[in-house]
């Protein structure tokens, strides 16, 4: 299921479009998936994807479908408002099995909402199997030869960091002169819709007050996949710098640990469970000097950004998406196994065909 938040090409694999503030589209769309032969629905949710305050029009969707859905949650917080708590447990009471991303959301789930463990299952967050390489020999394929670079990648828009970022670059200079700061990513669609680029202008004003412009670059681009993974290989350290700690999930946190690169971040939730162990280097929410000098420690010791990158790669293995997909797989299939089993139960004499796992369930995400 595609959300169209601009006219834009779609694969042929994307049979239906769902507009978030139309109403009468969550009732067509379930519609569609109802007649469809489908086994499976996997339902993405983040708060902000869907219409209606904090995104409840998805329960329109979900109190129409009669397939089964298994949901995966993006997003966990921890302080939920009662809006936000009410929506999250209706999701996992009408999902047949509900998926979170990270060890500490599962956590969260219980405590903060009441919802029964035995409900949830963890998946990490996929990443690309690409290959541990050297960040010397991709640095000429992005225009960084010669430089020790620092990279974050994303949507560009307020709630990241990115100014905390930038001003922890004055310290990372003082220590290492040719280091260039890469923010890879196009405004957030809905932001740029709102207020152009304002916000990526107001960085640019902070950048040429602390005389940083040979220092920071701005590429401001959607990339595909392997375009994005050469610019991740040809960095050195990763930087995440949400200001709250909150984040329960970050993709891009999750894309540069799988690709082997010494992390720096705010020690938000999800940071604490991906960097334990020595997989990267967590500093205070808030405070660009030591932002600076966990980055600059880590361009400056090359065994120490070594060590916690092939650390962090070896980790990465457990999240690739063949792993993943495996995990969703064999999780489809039992969903769409019970919900065949169900059927006969209600069908007395009525022959099922059954789902077993030589059977590739079909899904709809």
């Amino acid at each position: 299921m595609a959300v169209d938040y601009e006219e834009r090409e779609f694969p042929a694999e994307v049979r239906c479009r769902l507009d978030p503030d139309r109403p009468a589209d969550y009732l067509r769309v379930a519609d569609q998936l109802n007649r469809a032969a489908f086994d499976v629905v996997s339902l993405q949710h983040e708060f902000g994807i869907y219409g209606g305050q904090d995104g409840e029009r998805v329960l329109d969707l979900l109190d129409e479908l009669e397939v089964p859905v298994v949901a995966t949650l993006h997003t966990v917080l921890r302080h939920p408002s009662d809006q936000q708590r009410r929506i999250l447990r209706r999701i996992v009471q009408r999902a047949a099995r509900t998926v979170v991303l990270s060890r500490a959301s599962a956590a969260t789930l219980a405590s903060a909402y009441d919802i029964d463990a035995a409900r949830v299952e963890m998946i990490p967050h996929g990443v690309p199997a690409l290959p541990f390489v050297d960040p010397l020999t991709v640095k000429p394929l992005v225009g960084l030869t010669g430089r020790p670079t620092v990279l974050s990648f994303g949507l560009l828009g307020p709630g990241k960091g990115y100014e905390l970022a930038i001003r922890a670059m004055s310290t990372v200079v003082d220590q290492s002169p040719d280091a260039c700061y890469v923010i890879l990513g196009a405004t957030h669609p809905e932001l740029r819709r709102r207020e152009g680029e304002a916000y990526r202008e107001s960085l640019g004003e902070i950048v040429r007050a602390l005389r940083l412009e040979d220092h920071v670059r701005f590429v401001d681009a959607y990339v595909d996949l392997p375009t994005l993974g050469r610019w991740i290989q040809a960095a050195d350290v990763f930087v995440t710098s949400y200001p709250g700690a909150e984040q329960a999930v970050s993709g891009t946190l999750a894309y540069a640990l799988g690709l082997g690169k010494a992390v720096v971040s705010m020690p938000y939730v999800y940071a604490e469970e991906l960097l334990a162990d020595g997989r990267g280097r967590l500093v205070p929410f808030g405070d660009s000097k030591a932002l600076g000098v966990a980055i600059a420690h880590f361009l400056t010791d090359t065994a120490s950004r070594d060590d916690a990158g092939r650390r962090a790669y070896a980790y990465g293995r457990t999240m690739t998406w063949q792993v993943v997909g495996q995990q969703y797989r064999d999780l489809f299939v039992r969903v769409a196994a019970r919900s065949a089993a169900s059927v006969r139960l209600a069908r007395p004499g009525v022959e099922e065909p059954s789902v077993s796992r030589d059977r590739e369930p079909t899904s709809l995400g």
